[in-house]
């Protein structure tokens, strides 16, 4: 007998965290890396919200909250979205997890049954299948390419929908690509999915607040109310407010979608950690002014990027509309040779001759559902990124 879970044959560990965490190891042992591969903002946790964790301690609120997280982050969420998506919600309806992954997890634990499918846009975040196949379901790809700016089209939606369908997984602005969908966009798919009401949308907006020029936001339940009933929606304030490390996640839904995730967390991790909980209330309650400011930062590096990857031989680097990431395809750089004679026959022989060869440590498409591409994170300083850059044009030029 076995001693590992079928299960795990499965999944795969996260391509994102394994090249983040290759790139540590590489610098600690002395290589000069420059790591673009993880997901994180470099501004620092804004000082308000640090304090209000000092003063959480301080007060002693230090011990077990409700599984599902303390009512004053519950109100505060439900007038976050109010007055930014025009959502109504009551604190009963919303949810607190340690992090963005776990609600997805709980979400997909309380309903998925073996034989169930769930649409996912391709290319996606590395981590909505693998936590689809754990849970038992089945993960059905709708591709959205280059040629469509990486935005999944209504015809390809209805095409990936069948009887089995019981969830679609919709992420704006989009981990890998940075593509973000306007509201008449939005529209043309969720008149899809008023077409199909067995059908459940999860719409992961951790990216909301990280939109460049004039870009206006929409997430599902807002531009058709009709779904509302049969949408999750989800955030974080890992992203906009710096917080990564604290590991809050939240989301609100259907009260009787709430209560089963609240089971589930209630034997796996139980509550987010409290003093994480209570800076939240501030970030959400407290000024967001730092927020476009930072935004701006982000979009001259975004600029900057795409500027100098499109000056790199064979890439092409679309320019997305939000997040912090680039999608360049590398297919101009297939079937080449590097100057220490390894044939560059897909995206990850490509990322990994990249980082053997000029320091820098991206992640290859094939983990995000779609090749030959790459994933950089402009989350880093622009010198970082300048020197990065400068690289990859140096490899490309090498490439015979």
């Amino acid at each position: 007998m076995a001693f590992l879970s079928d299960s795990l044959k499965r999944i795969k560990p996260s391509a994102t965290i394994a090249a983040t965490q290759k790139a540590r190891d590489l610098k600690a042992a002395g290589v000069d890396v420059i790591g673009l591969g993880a997901g994180e903002p470099d501004f620092d946790t804004p000082d308000n919200i640090k304090a209000a964790a000092i003063a959480a301690i301080q007060r002693g609120e230090t011990k077990y909250t409700d599984v599902g997280g303390i009512p004053e982050l519950k109100k505060a969420i439900a007038a976050k979205f109010k007055r930014e998506n025009g959502l109504d919600y009551t604190p009963a309806q919303c949810f607190v997890a340690p992090g963005g992954k776990p609600i997805i997890f709980n979400a997909m634990a309380a309903t998925l049954n073996p034989g169930d499918e769930v649409v996912i846009p391709a290319p996606y975040w590395v981590s909505y299948p693998d936590i689809v196949a754990l849970l038992g379901g089945t993960p059905v790809f709708a591709a959205a390419g280059m040629e469509t700016n990486f935005k999944l089209q209504p015809e390809a939606l209805e095409k990936a929908i069948t009887p089995k369908t019981k969830w679609f997984i919709f992420n704006s602005p989009s981990n890998p690509t940075g593509a973000a969908y306007t509201a008449d966009e939005l529209k043309k798919l969720t008149d899809v999915l008023l077409r199909h009401p067995h059908v459940w949308i999860l719409s992961d907006d951790m990216y909301e607040h990280l939109s460049y020029d004039g870009f206006k936001f929409a997430t599902p339940a807002e531009v058709e109310p009709k779904l509302y009933d049969r949408t999750l929606t989800m955030n974080g304030v890992s992203k906009a407010y710096s917080m990564t490390g604290w590991r809050i996640g939240y989301c609100a839904g259907p009260l009787e979608l709430i209560k089963a995730m609240t089971t589930v967390q209630s034997q796996s991790t139980s509550n987010p950690t409290s003093i994480s909980q209570w800076a939240a209330v501030e970030a959400l309650n407290g000024p967001q002014d730092f927020i476009p400011e930072r935004a701006e930062s982000f979009k001259a590096r975004r600029d900057l990027v795409v500027s100098m990857l499109n000056q790199a031989k064979g890439l092409k680097c679309p320019t997305p509309e939000g997040a912090f990431y680039v999608y360049p395809s590398c297919a101009g750089c297939i079937g080449k040779t590097t100057p220490k004679g390894k044939l560059i026959g897909n995206d990850q022989d490509f990322v990994e001759a990249l980082l053997e060869e000029e320091g820098v440590a991206v992640v290859h498409g094939e983990a995000f559902g779609l090749s030959p591409f790459f994933r950089i994170s402009y989350a880093t300083s622009t010198e970082a990124l300048t020197k990065a850059c400068e690289r990859i044009q140096r490899f490309c030029a090498s490439l015979q």
